[in-house]
């Protein structure tokens, strides 16, 4: 039941105000022994609750996607790895597997209509799997995404004939790897804010995405920020909120 019911339960004399005060402790957390999910994110942030699917057991992650349908919420685990995947799609009905993205989801009962643009671009094919990452979680979140793959800076032409509709978005997110130029380069053709996410794709002197990561936040083009090495989920609900503010 929503604080909203709640509220009015009590005001009209259907529900006493302990038991009230109890529905409300239940309804905005779920105690689960290994874990304790917190319903009530969406309400004070408007983002939905998100399994990290890395150090949990297929079975700990099929009972949060459950219990977060439950509560009628999106039911998101990100980097969850095939093994584990196949195993929660056997125990939870309705799991969308995303190979690449590595997420798992249970779409929420109640689609809303995707607001904005949020532009996910990667430099190279390689970095796929963190650009879908991030693509998948602001569209779970509810942003209109618009994925724009293998445009790195090794083939200069291949972004700038993308330029125009990179142009268009609200917000973008640019994963890249190797020496991490790419975000830089497009700071200084966009007026868009840029989310730049090193990836660890690249050779040894890349050192695991510390290099890429050095230059983005080292880089002399204004108007990009930086998040860190791999983190496609933390880049989109940044890139989320951004595109949000400028909904109707």
């Amino acid at each position: 039941m929503s604080l909203d019911a709640l509220f009015r339960a009590v005001a009209d004399g259907t529900l006493a105000p302990d038991d009230a005060v109890r529905a409300a402790r239940a309804s905005g957390s779920a105690l689960m022994g290994f874990a304790h999910l917190d319903l009530d994110r969406p309400r004070r942030t408007g983002d939905p609750e998100v399994v990290y699917g890395a150090g949990k057991s297929a079975d700990q992650i099929a009972a949060l996607l459950q219990r977060l349908a439950d509560a009628g919420q999106p039911a998101l685990a990100t980097r969850v790895d095939a093994t584990k995947a196949a195993r929660v799609c056997a125990l939870v009905d309705n799991v969308v597997h995303d190979p690449v993205a590595r997420t798992l989801l249970i779409p929420a009962e109640v689609s809303v209509d995707p607001i904005g643009h949020v532009a996910v671009v990667c430099a190279g094919t390689s970095d796929l799997p963190v650009a879908e990452e991030a693509a998948v979680t602001a569209e779970v979140f509810g942003s209109q995404v618009v994925r724009h793959v293998d445009i790195g800076v090794a083939g200069l032409h291949r972004l700038l004939s993308k330029l125009d509709e990179l142009r268009q978005a609200r917000v973008i997110v640019a994963v890249a790897g190797m020496e991490g130029a790419l975000p830089t380069v497009m700071a200084g053709l966009v007026s868009a804010p840029i989310i730049a996410v090193p990836t660890s794709v690249g050779y040894g002197a890349h050192l695991q995405g510390l290099t890429p990561m050095l230059g983005m936040l080292t880089a002399c083009a204004p108007g990009m920020t930086v998040v860190n090495i791999d983190n496609g989920f933390g880049a989109a609900v940044v890139a989320h909120r951004i595109n949000r503010l400028g909904a109707p």
